[in-house]
């Protein structure tokens, strides 16, 4: 039986399917609210899949499910079989980095410090938390205001009772109340750390509010030393969540997911871009993504106690529905079941009972989701300033593979050209042409154009002439050393008439040729209506506007550079005998052309000569502004 006879027999029931290569390895693992439906998607003509989805589908040689009783269910499963097999064309979640915890021990008389370890040996561990200065604050904050023991010593009643410790510098600066030599009973001492346990709970606002009713009731029966122990202990916390702790004003408890996405292409029918401030993606716009860096936020009284953040990455193009999906799932699988309320920017694909999905357009949960994107945003461009240090080459090949999927290229753009035309009211038009390889500038391959057959200010014509002339010499010269992706610095106009010229060279099919039109940042392409925006974070955008930027700029200096001679030129060079080392010496003697007509003629003539400082001279005196004609009476 064949892969298609056997999937024709899937149930229509919710589950999970897994394909197999023809040596039996685990390559794809996907979750379904119909396994029938689901699997016959991926049997269809070619041409109705993506390239990368069709690889997939040509490797597939087995395939065998799972029925589970919930669309929750075949969510959890996916990801546990993920985690078994790993297969290829998954989504692979990937921490950006060890991430602190804060462990609280399971001694008589408990330490509370930072760890990167999580080991199973009775104590308890908070976190993880994605800032490790927010993690340092807070074991700080607890050292403040709980005189809580630093060192490592195994502290025991037994040991206690025989003084077998010895107090340290701690006790005498008042850090520490030496619990090691029973100035500090144990029952005081799991009273503190009980009230740690709650701060890291996020029990925050309960607290205080205890604390603030203990130093009243204190106050009222003139215990003035504990009601001064209660403020300051409620200064100390208000003190410190106002500076590091966002909290919601309503003490919510809901869990908060973003994504920031690689490579995002956006519906021209849906609102033009993202909403930047949370990550909200119009629901029209149903894109298909590679890569996405995700934040989770775990909030508890209106405090965040969690944060962490999961780089997610597949091999198949994706929608950012089933990426959320996933990165749900891990979360679910690390952190145990989600809170009743979810905070995410656009639903998942699937539906998770007891869970209910919220998209917030205001208030305090917009607060928290803006928070959310601004960490996934972060985590994005850390991630890729990382890469760009450690891996270049790598950092710079994902470039080009975000521009080739963003375009639909069938190969990598390792050869890209742009070009850029210059000119002042038409004035010395000149045109620029900037090469990049493996996504770096090949300066000793760029040129630089002064346009010939164009009268005035028509960029699409002059555009047209630099194209064809660049193009018909690289036929002739060097035919194997086409690009693969032409950039037209412009818009629909000089993309159309650079279109033509390479349609007249025959070209058309040998590479791509796009505009970038400066007014959006929008990328045009031929015979499409609709412009394509991509992410103003993604390489592919910051790659693609580095090569306009670089034709402009070589543009505009040879185009500086032409004005600037040709100034010169009417006043100088139109001498006969006044070549460029002449005009040199005599503009560095003199500091300008008007200096050189208003000197004595034997001035000029010590630095050129009698004969030639007479002909600059009767060629420079009508420059001299109220300058008397001599009479020839």
């Amino acid at each position: 039986m064949d892969v298609r006879e056997k999937i024709a027999l899937f149930p229509h029931s919710p589950g999970v399917y897994r394909y197999y290569d023809s040596e039996g390895t685990v390559i794809y693992v996907g979750k379904a609210k119909d396994l029938h439906k689901r699997v016959a998607q991926y049997f269809v003509p070619p041409e109705r899949l993506n390239a990368k989805t069709r690889v997939l589908v040509s490797k597939i040689a087995d395939a065998q499910y799972s029925v589970v009783d919930s669309e929750a269910d075949a969510l959890l499963l996916e990801n546990n079989l993920i985690k078994q097999y790993k297969p290829k064309y998954n989504i692979l979640l990937k921490d950006s980095k060890t991430y602190p915890w804060i462990c609280v021990t399971g001694e008589p008389f408990p330490r509370v410090f930072i760890t990167r370890r999580v080991v199973k040996n009775g104590s308890l561990y908070f976190g993880p938390y994605s800032s490790a200065r927010h993690a340092h604050a807070l074991v700080e904050f607890f050292e403040s205001a709980y005189p809580l023991r630093s060192c490592k010593l195994k502290i025991d009643l037994e040991g206690i009772l025989r003084r077998k410790y010895r107090p340290c510098l701690d006790l005498h600066l008042g850090r520490c109340k030496g619990p090691c030599v029973g100035a500090y009973s144990q029952a005081d001492y799991a009273a503190d750390i009980a009230e740690i346990v709650r701060i890291l709970k996020g029990d925050t606002a309960a607290l205080i509010r205890e604390y603030t009713a203990r130093m009243q009731q204190a106050s009222t029966e003139l215990d003035f030393e504990t009601a001064q122990v209660c403020k300051e202990r409620l200064d100390l916390l208000s003190d410190h969540y106002s500076k590091s702790v966002i909290q919601a004003a309503n003490g919510c408890d809901a869990d908060v997911f973003s994504l920031d996405f690689d490579s995002l292409e956006i519906s021209p029918r849906a609102s033009l871009g993202r909403d930047d401030s949370n990550g909200v993606i119009p629901s029209e716009a149903k894109e298909s993504v590679l890569r996405a860096w995700g934040n989770f936020m775990r909030i508890r009284h209106g405090s965040v106690v969690q944060s962490l953040n999961l780089a997610l990455k597949s091999q198949i193009e994706e929608t950012r529905e089933s990426m959320l999906s996933t990165f749900i799932a891990e979360i679910e699988s690390q952190f145990g079941e989600l809170s009743r309320e979810v905070i995410v920017p656009f639903l998942p694909d699937v539906e998770i009972g007891g869970v209910e999905f919220k998209i917030p357009s205001r208030g305090d949960k917009l607060a928290l989701l803006e928070l959310s994107a601004k960490n996934a945003r972060e985590f994005h461009f850390n991630s890729l300033r990382q890469l760009e240090k450690t891996d270049p080459e790598q950092f710079k090949k994902q470039a080009l593979e975000e521009i080739r999927d963003a375009l639909g290229m069938k190969e990598l753009p390792m050869h890209i050209e742009c070009f850029d035309n210059s000119n002042i009211q038409g004035t010395n038009p000149v045109a620029s042409c900037v090469v990049f390889r493996g996504g770096r500038p090949s300066k000793k391959d760029y040129r630089k154009f002064k346009i010939k057959t164009v009268i005035g200010a028509n960029d699409y014509a002059s555009m047209k002439e630099v194209v064809n002339r660049r193009y018909s010499r690289m036929l002739a010269e060097a035919p194997d050393d086409l690009p693969q992706l032409v950039v037209i610095d412009g818009g629909k106009g000089q993309l159309g008439f650079a279109w033509q010229a390479i349609q007249e060279l025959g070209l058309e099919d040998k590479f791509m040729v796009v505009g970038l039109a400066k007014r959006l940042e929008e990328i045009v392409r031929v015979d499409d209506p609709y412009p394509l925006f991509l992410d103003r974070n993604s390489q592919a955008f910051r790659v693609i506007t580095h090569i306009r930027d670089e034709a402009h700029r070589f543009g505009i200096t040879f185009h500086r550079n032409l004005r600037s001679k040709s100034q010169v030129r009417s006043a100088l060079d139109d001498i006969p005998g006044v070549g460029e080392r002449t005009r040199e010496r005599l503009l560095l003697h003199f500091g300008s052309v008007a200096r050189i007509a208003a000197a004595s003629e034997a001035d000029v003539a010590a630095l050129v000569g009698p004969k030639l400082a007479a002909r600059i001279k009767q060629t420079l005196s009508p420059v001299i502004p109220g300058e008397a004609k001599e009479s020839n009476v």
